[in-house]
């Protein structure tokens, strides 16, 4: 006699739970975000950070595809928001990558945006639109949860200032705009890349062509404005 498949036999095994991965400058931050991430039943913490190289090699002991990797804003240093937002987009090409930070400027939310985060999502919306700014940014679409509807404009202007400046510089005048918005002189900036202090000052000469600029302080402020380098110039 053939036996009728009991109800658990024939139940369909439930979708594996959507994979988190936390990195925040604040160990505080870290860990309200894992308590509340953790209390829900379709999503699962994987790891935490709370810097750029700890962020890369926690991601690189993970073997998940579908994984969400929430970064601040707030990370600064050589291996700032910036180097791991893209980092992790080269890398990891199949993880979402959602920027998350309090209040920010449009420059800074356009800057993650344009090196590969897939939305922004503010540590002042509910609990609520934070969890579902993390599912929804594994669905293809950009998320930007937060800012005033008045902002989006200015982050839209500013996401696209950003890519007209980054079109006209080459790699390596990116990189001498960057490290001379630390502050440093030439022959540091030269010292720095390994190149001769007159290759820095002939890549400065032509970065202030390009930008429209006469001198290295405007050259910052206008890749600062459009969050090209994350170093606020004094006005």
């Amino acid at each position: 006699m053939k036996r009728t498949p009991t109800p658990e036999a024939s139940v369909t095994p439930l979708r594996r739970p959507l994979g988190v991965v936390v990195v925040d400058a604040l160990p505080v931050v870290v860990a309200g975000l894992e308590r509340l991430v953790a209390e829900q039943p379709d999503l699962e913490v994987l790891a935490t950070a709370t810097g750029g190289e700890e962020a890369l090699e926690v991601l690189g002991r993970i073997r998940r595809t579908r994984v969400v990797t929430v970064v601040g804003l707030g990370l600064d240093g050589d291996l700032d928001v910036g180097w791991v937002i893209r980092t992790i987009r080269e890398r990891f090409p199949s993880h979402a990558v959602l920027a998350m930070g309090a209040n920010a400027d449009a420059a800074a939310v356009s800057r993650a945006l344009f090196v590969g985060a897939d939305g922004y999502v503010d540590k002042s919306v509910t609990p609520d639109r934070f969890l579902d700014a993390i599912r929804r940014s594994t669905r293809g679409e950009m998320i930007l949860e937060g800012p005033e509807a008045s902002d989006l404009g200015d982050i839209a202007v500013a996401l696209d200032r950003r890519r007209d400046i980054d079109a006209r510089l080459t790699t390596r005048e990116l990189q001498v705009l960057t490290v001379a918005a630390e502050g440093l002189t030439a022959k540091q900036i030269a010292d720095r890349l390994g190149v001769r202090e007159r290759t820095v000052t002939t890549h400065l000469g032509r970065i202030y062509v390009k930008l429209g600029v006469g001198s290295r302080l405007a050259a910052i402020r206008t890749a600062t404005r459009s969050g090209l380098v994350g170093v606020a110039v004094a006005e």
